[in-house]
C-alpha cells in the first residue's frame, strides 16, 4: 500500500473514530502514530516525532496566550460583565422591532472581545436574552436562534481560542491573526443586525415580539458604571496588541489581572471560586495542549504520506482555479460541520490545504479567517451544532426543543455563509488592519 493510500485511510479512520465518540486528540495522535509506523516501518521514528511534536507545542512562548486568555474569559464571566453589557445594549434597541435580538448580537460582540469563547457566550446569553425575549412575546425559535447565531462571534472576534489554535497549526503570528479577525467579526455582527431588521420587516411572524415602552430607563450614570470595566479591558487587551505596546501573552496577563480586580471589587469572587477558576483554566489548557500536540503529529504524518502534494497535483491536473478550490474547501468544511466540532474540522482540513494555499501565493492569515468562519458554521448545523446543544442544556425549558434551536439558528447560518463568500471574494477585508 502506498504512503498516499495510507494517508487517506488514516484521515477516514480519524473522522470515523471521532464520530464514534473517541476523544479528538487521541484519535489524531494514535492514528498518526500508527500510520507513520506503517509507512516507515519504524516504531522509533514514530516515537521520536511524537516527542518532537510535544516539545514544539509546549515550549512555544505564544502557547502562554491560551491559559491567560482562558482564565481572563472565565473570570470576566464570573464578574458579571456579560449581564452588564447586555442590559446597556438593551436600553438602546428595546423600542426597535427585533431590538432585543439586536441588543443580544451587540452584547455578544462586545463580550467576545474579552472572552473569545462561543461556549461561554452561548451559556451566558441563554440565561439572559432568551427569557427577556420570551417575556416580550418573541417567537421562541427566533429567541434561541439569535443567541446561537451571535454566540459564534466569540470564535471570530479576538481574542479567539480558535484563531490561536489555527496560528499554531499554520505557524502564523497570534497577534496578526487577532488583527485579521476584527473586521470579519464586526462584519458578521453587522450582518446579523441587518438580518434581524430584515426579518422583523418582512417576516414578522418568525420574529414576533411587541413594542416595549420606555419603562425603567437606565440613567447615564449607571450606563457609565456598567460599561467602564469592559471598555477598560478591551482597551488594555486589544488596544495593547493593536498598538504593539504588548505582545498577546502580555496582553492576556494584563487582562487577567484587571479581570481579577474587577471581580474582587464587585465581590463576585472569593478564594474558593478563584481556585475553581484556576483549576478549570488548567483543565481547558491541558486539553488544548493535547489537541495541538496531536495536530502537530497529524501534520507530520500528512507530510510523510505526501498527501498535501498529491492533492496539489490532482487539482493542477484537473486545472482547478482559485474559485473551485475555495468551493471544494467550503463544501468539505460544511459537510464535516454536520458531524464534527470546529476544532476537529480545523485540525483535519487545514494541514491538507496549507501547502496548496501557500504555493498559490495567498495569505495564510487570510486563509485562517476563512477556515475559522467556515468551520464555525458547523456550530449551528445539525446533528452536532455545539452552540445549539449548549443553549438547549442551559435553558432546560421543555417548551423549547432542540429542533427549535436548530431551526432558529438556520437563518443565521445562512448569513454566516454570505459573509464567508464576501471574505473569500475580497481578501482585503481580512487584511485591512494589517496593511
Amino acid at each position: 500500500m502506498t504512503p498516499v493510500a495510507i494517508g487517506l485511510l488514516s484521515i477516514l479512520a480519524i473522522i470515523l473514530l471521532i464520530y464514534m465518540g473517541l476523544y479528538i486528540p487521541i484519535a489524531l495522535g494514535v492514528v498518526s502514530f500508527v500510520a507513520i509506523w506503517i509507512m516507515r516501518d519504524s516504531f522509533d521514528l514514530s516515537f521520536a516525532l511524537t516527542k518532537i511534536a510535544i516539545g514544539d507545542s509546549a515550549m512555544e512562548y505564544t502557547f502562554a496566550t491560551i491559559p491567560l486568555f482562558t482564565f481572563m474569559g472565565l473570570i470576566v464571566s464570573k464578574a458579571g460583565l456579560g449581564a452588564d453589557i447586555y442590559s446597556v445594549m438593551n436600553q438602546g434597541c428595546r423600542r426597535v422591532t427585533g431590538g432585543i435580538g439586536m441588543a443580544t448580537v451587540g452584547a455578544n460582540a462586545v463580550f467576545a472581545a474579552v472572552t473569545g469563547s462561543s461556549i461561554a457566550s452561548a451559556s451566558v446569553f441563554s440565561k439572559m436574552a432568551v427569557p427577556e425575549m420570551l417575556r416580550h412575546d418573541y417567537n421562541p425559535r427566533f429567541a434561541v436562534g439569535v443567541v446561537a447565531g451571535s454566540s459564534v462571534l466569540g470564535m471570530i472576534i479576538p481574542p479567539s481560542a480558535m484563531l490561536i489554535i489555527y496560528s499554531f497549526v499554520a505557524e502564523q503570528s497570534v497577534g496578526e491573526m487577532f488583527l485579521a479577525g476584527v473586521v470579519p467579526g464586526l462584519m458578521l455582527a453587522a450582518a446579523y443586525v441587518a438580518a434581524i431588521w430584515f426579518m422583523g420587516r418582512f417576516t414578522p411572524g418568525f420574529v414576533g415580539g411587541r413594542k416595549v415602552e420606555a419603562e425603567d430607563l437606565m440613567p447615564w450614570s449607571e450606563i457609565f458604571v456598567k460599561t467602564l470595566p469592559i471598555m477598560i479591558l478591551i482597551v488594555i487587551v486589544l488596544g495593547g496588541i493593536y498598538t504593539g505596546w504588548t505582545t498577546p501573552v502580555e496582553a492576556g496577563a494584563a487582562g487577567s489581572l484587571i479581570g481579577i480586580i474587577i471581580a474582587a471589587v464587585r465581590r463576585r469572587i472569593n478564594f474558593r471560586s478563584f481556585w475553581e477558576t484556576v483549576i478549570e483554566t488548567g483543565h481547558i489548557t491541558a486539553a488544548i495542549l493535547f489537541l495541538i500536540t496531536a495536530a502537530s503529529m497529524y501534520a507530520r504524518m500528512l507530510g510523510i504520506a505526501g498527501l498535501p502534494n498529491e492533492l496539489q497535483n490532482i487539482l493542477a491536473t484537473i486545472d482547478f482555479d482559485f474559485f473551485w478550490i475555495m468551493v471544494l474547501l467550503v463544501a468539505l468544511m460544511l459537510f464535516l460541520g454536520t458531524i464534527l466540532d470546529t476544532a476537529s474540522i480545523i485540525l483535519i482540513v487545514v494541514p491538507l490545504f496549507l501547502p496548496l494555499i501557500d504555493s498559490m501565493g495567498l495569505s495564510l492569515v487570510w486563509f485562517g479567517i476563512v477556515a475559522v468562519v467556515a468551520a464555525e458554521i458547523g456550530l449551528l448545523t445539525p446533528p452536532l451544532g455545539l452552540s445549539c446543544f449548549i443553549i438547549k442544556a442551559t435553558l432546560d425549558d421543555d417548551r423549547i426543543t432542540l429542533k427549535d434551536v436548530f431551526l432558529g439558528a438556520l437563518p443565521f447560518a445562512f448569513v454566516m455563509l454570505l459573509v464567508l463568500i464576501l471574505l473569500i471574494r475580497f481578501p482585503a477585508l481580512s487584511l485591512a488592519i494589517l496593511n
